[in-house]
C-alpha cells in the first residue's frame, strides 16, 4: 500500500436487518479527493445471497443511518444533500421495491442520528443537537458572548455543544408536520427505543444537578407526545444505549463506570415495575462496548444480541434476558465485527481481519458473505499478513502482540522497526484491516503493535493497572508505568524473536495516548533512532484545563490536578523533555478539542530551545481524527510527511520514494515548523 491508496478506500458498515429478515440494508462509504470529502450511499443484498447488492441512494453527499419501517415497505435515513452546505442534515423515507417518492421529513441544521421507527410504523425518534439563539446570525462577530457554567462546553469535530445540547425529536411518517422535541435543557441525551405499543420512548441522558462535576448516565422513560420524563435508573453508573423488550416490561442496557475509570461495559436488563437490575454478562470479564461500533443490545425474541472486545477480536453473543445460562458465542475467530443488526432469526454483521477490509456477512445456521465490495481494491493493494505473537513481562504477565513483515521480504535481510501504539489507553489494537500498519509495511519496515496494560478487550484488573498510584480505588503505576516497560518488553520479544529484526534502526509513533506513549518512552529510553509524537498528550497538568474532557483525569488518576498537581507533572513527558535526545516529528491539527495544539506546542518549543532534534507539522481545519477521517488530501498528505521521516532517520543511505503526489498535494497544505 502506497500513500495515494488511501483515497480508494471502501468502508462498508452499519447493517440493517429488514423486518422478515430477507434483505439487509448497508452503508458503503468511498473517498472523494476531487472534492476533498467522503461520499456514502445506502446499499441493498438479499440475506440469502439469491442477487448480488444492488446500490439504494445515488450517495453522492453522505447517505447513512438505514432503518427499516416495521412493515418492511420504507427505509428510513439521513443524509446531508444540499450541494456547498454540509451545515444543513436531512431525514427521508424512501419506499422500497414499490412505486413512491422519496419523502423528506425533516431538514435540520445540525446533524440527525440514533433512527428508531415506532413498532405501529407512524413514528420515528431520532436525536438532533438544537441551536441557542445566539445562532440566530451566521456571523461570529454579531453574536452575543457564550455563558459557560459548567464543565464539558466543547467536544472534539463538534465545537462548543454548551449552547447546542442533544435532545430526543419524534417526527410522523406522513411527513404532514414538524418534529416534537421530548426534552429540554442543557443536558445531553441520545439512543431513543420504542415501547412494544409504540406509546413511549426509552432514552439515556444526564439530567442530575451537578452532572458536570459527578459523571452519570440515567435512561428516562417519556410519552411520545411529550410531557413529564421519568427517570428508570438511580445515577450511580452510566446506563447507556437503551433497547425495549418486545414484552415491554424490561430494558437491555450497556451499563458502565461512571466515576471509577476504566471498567469493562457489562449488558444488564431493567425490570420497569420493579427497578430490579439483572447483570448477563460479568463471566465474560470483557467489554461489552467496543470502541468503535458500539450500538444498544438488540433482542432476538427472549435473547439479547451484543458484541464483546475479546484479546484483539469483537465478537459477537448471545444471552438470555433471565440470565439463566452465560453467553454464547454467536460470531467468532480472528477477526473484528465493526456492525451487527438481528431481525427474524437471520444475524448480519461486518467485519474485517487484518488482511481484509470490512464486507458484510450473514449467519443463519452457516456463514455467508454478502459482499465483495472491496475485492478491486484488494487485487490493486496487496495486504500483508499479521502474525499474533506473545511478550512475557518481567512480572509475569503476557502481552498480545502482533508483527507485519515487510513488502518483498527476504528472510536474511534485516530490517527497521517501527512499534506503532494506540490512543486510549482503554482501546485495543488487534485483528483488523489498518491501513498505517500496511502503509509501512509496505515501506520496508517491520511493524509491531500491541495491547499492553491499560488496554481494553481483557479483565479489569488489566486496563485498570495505570490508574494513579495515590487512589484507594484500586491503584496502579499510572501512565508511564507498567504501560510502558510492557512495550519495552513487546519490542524486545521482537528482537530476540524474529532475526530479521535490526535493533539498531528501531522507530516508535502513536497518536493520543499513542503519542504520550511516544514522547514518554523517548524521555526514558534513547534506543529508538525516530519518533513520530501525533496528537499527543505531552503536559497532563495543563491538558486538564484545555481539553474538551477537562476534569475527566482524575477518574482515570484517582485524584485531581489541584489535589496532587504533582502527579500530573510526574506523569507528564514534558517533564523529561531534557532527556530526549531521539529526533522527533511532532504531528498536530489545529483543531484538535481532546489534545489541544498547545500540547505539541509545548514540547516543540521545550526541545527547540534546548537545541534538540524536533520538528512539528501542524494541519488546519482538522480535529483529533485526521488520521481516521480527515479530509483526504490531508491524510495523503500525512501519510507521506510520517514516511518521509523514518525514511531519512532509519533508511539513511536510500533516498526517500515518498514524495506526495500532485493530486494529494492539493488544497491547504500542513504548516511545518522546524528549525
Amino acid at each position: 500500500m502506497h500513500p495515494d491508496d488511501i483515497a480508494q478506500l471502501v468502508t462498508v458498515g452499519s447493517p440493517a436487518v429488514s423486518p422478515d429478515g430477507a434483505t439487509v440494508a448497508f452503508v458503503v462509504t468511498t473517498l472523494d479527493l476531487e472534492r476533498n470529502d467522503y461520499r456514502s450511499a445506502i446499499w441493498m443484498a438479499p440475506a440469502d445471497g439469491s442477487a448480488r447488492p444492488t446500490r439504494f441512494t445515488a450517495g453522492e453527499q453522505r447517505d447513512e443511518n438505514p432503518c427499516w419501517a416495521p412493515d418492511g415497505h420504507r427505509l428510513a435515513f439521513t443524509s446531508k444533500r444540499e450541494a456547498g452546505n454540509d451545515k444543513h442534515s436531512t431525514l427521508h423515507l424512501a419506499p422500497v421495491a414499490v412505486g413512491g417518492e422519496v419523502v423528506t421529513l425533516t431538514t435540520r441544521n445540525e446533524g440527525i442520528g440514533a433512527l428508531s421507527w415506532s413498532p405501529d410504523g407512524n413514528y420515528l425518534a431520532f436525536a438532533s443537537r438544537v441551536r441557542d439563539e445566539r445562532y440566530e446570525s451566521d456571523d461570529p462577530k454579531r453574536q452575543p458572548p457564550r455563558r459557560i457554567e459548567r464543565l464539558r462546553s466543547k467536544l472534539n469535530a463538534e465545537g462548543f455543544i454548551s449552547d447546542r445540547p442533544r435532545h430526543i425529536f419524534v417526527v410522523a411518517a406522513d411527513g404532514l408536520a414538524s418534529p416534537v422535541q421530548l426534552t429540554d435543557g442543557p443536558f445531553e441525551h441520545d439512543s431513543p427505543s420504542w415501547s412494544p405499543d409504540s406509546t413511549q420512548i426509552v432514552f439515556s441522558g444526564a439530567r442530575h444537578e451537578n452532572f458536570d462535576l459527578e459523571p452519570a448516565d440515567d435512561l428516562f422513560v417519556v410519552d411520545r407526545r411529550g410531557g413529564e420524563l421519568r427517570r428508570v435508573t438511580d445515577t450511580t453508573l452510566s446506563f447507556t444505549h437503551p433497547s425495549w423488550s418486545p414484552q415491554g416490561t424490561s430494558i437491555a442496557t450497556l451499563v458502565g463506570p461512571a466515576r471509577s475509570y476504566p471498567r469493562n461495559h457489562q449488558v444488564e436488563v431493567v425490570d420497569l415495575a420493579s427497578g430490579e437490575r439483572r447483570l448477563l454478562t460479568e463471566k465474560l470479564e470483557r467489554t461489552c462496548a467496543p470502541y468503535p461500533g458500539v450500538r444498544s443490545p438488540v433482542w432476538d425474541g427472549n435473547a439479547i444480541v451484543f458484541s464483546v472486545e475479546d484479546r484483539g477480536n469483537v465478537h459477537v453473543y448471545r444471552v438470555g434476558a433471565d440470565g439463566s445460562a452465560p453467553p454464547e458465542l454467536v460470531v467468532g475467530g480472528e477477526r473484528q465485527v465493526t456492525g451487527y443488526d438481528v431481525r427474524a432469526g437471520t444475524l448480519a454483521f461486518t467485519a474485517t481481519t487484518p488482511t481484509t477490509l470490512a464486507e458484510l456477512f450473514v449467519a443463519n445456521g452457516e456463514e455467508r458473505r454478502l459482499t465483495r465490495l472491496t475485492d478491486a481494491f484488494h487485487e490493486r493493494v496487496s495486504s500483508l499478513p499479521t502474525e499474533r505473537f506473545v511478550a512475557p513481562t518481567d512480572d509475569g504477565e503476557e502481552v498480545d502482540a502482533w508483527i507485519v513483515r515487510p513488502a518483498d521480504f527476504d528472510a536474511s535481510a534485516r530490517y527497521p522497526l517501527l512499534l506503532t501504539i494506540h490512543g486510549g489507553p482503554w482501546t485495543q489494537f488487534g485483528n483488523k484491516w489498518f491501513d498505517e500498519v500496511q502503509l509501512y509495511a509496505s515501506a520496508g519496515y517491520v511493524v509491531v503493535y500491541a495491547n499492553p496494560r491499560g488496554s481494553s478487550g481483557r479483565h479489569d484488573a488489566w486496563g485498570r493497572a495505570i490508574r494513579g498510584p495515590v487512589t484507594d480505588d484500586d491503584p496502579g503505576t499510572g501512565w508511564g508505568g507498567v504501560d510502558y516497560t510492557d512495550l519495552l518488553a513487546v519490542v524486545d520479544t521482537a528482537i530476540a524473536r524474529y532475526p530479521f529484526v535490526d535493533p539498531d534502526r528501531l522507530g516508535v509513533l502513536g497518536g493520543s495516548y499513542g503519542g504520550y506513549m511516544t514522547s514518554w518512552m523517548i524521555g526514558h529510553d534513547h534506543r529508538f533512532k525516530a519518533a513520530l509524537s501525533e496528537r499527543a498528550v505531552n503536559n497532563l497538568l495543563s491538558l486538564e484545563w484545555t481539553s474538551d474532557i477537562a476534569g475527566f483525569f482524575r477518574f482515570e488518576f484517582g485524584t485531581d490536578q489541584l489535589e496532587h498537581p504533582e502527579e500530573y507533572i510526574r506523569m507528564s513527558p514534558i517533564t523529561y523533555a531534557r532527556d530526549i535526545a531521539t529526533p522527533v516529528l511532532i504531528v498536530h491539527s489545529e483543531d484538535d478539542l481532546r489534545c489541544p495544539i498547545e500540547q505539541g506546542e509545548q514540547l516543540f518549543i521545550a526541545l527547540r530551545m534546548m537545541g534538540k532534534p524536533v520538528e512539528f507539522v501542524r494541519f488546519p481545519g482538522e480535529n483529533h481524527e485526521l488520521s481516521r477521517s480527515g479530509s483526504p488530501i490531508h491524510r495523503i498528505q500525512r501519510a507521506n510527511i510520517v514516511l518521509e521521516w523514518f525514511d531519512r532517520h532509519l533508511k539513511p543511505a536510500a533516498p526517500s520514494a515518498h514524495q506526495p503526489s500532485k493530486r494529494a498535494s492539493k488544497g491547504t497544505k500542513p504548516r511545518k515548523v522546524a528549525p
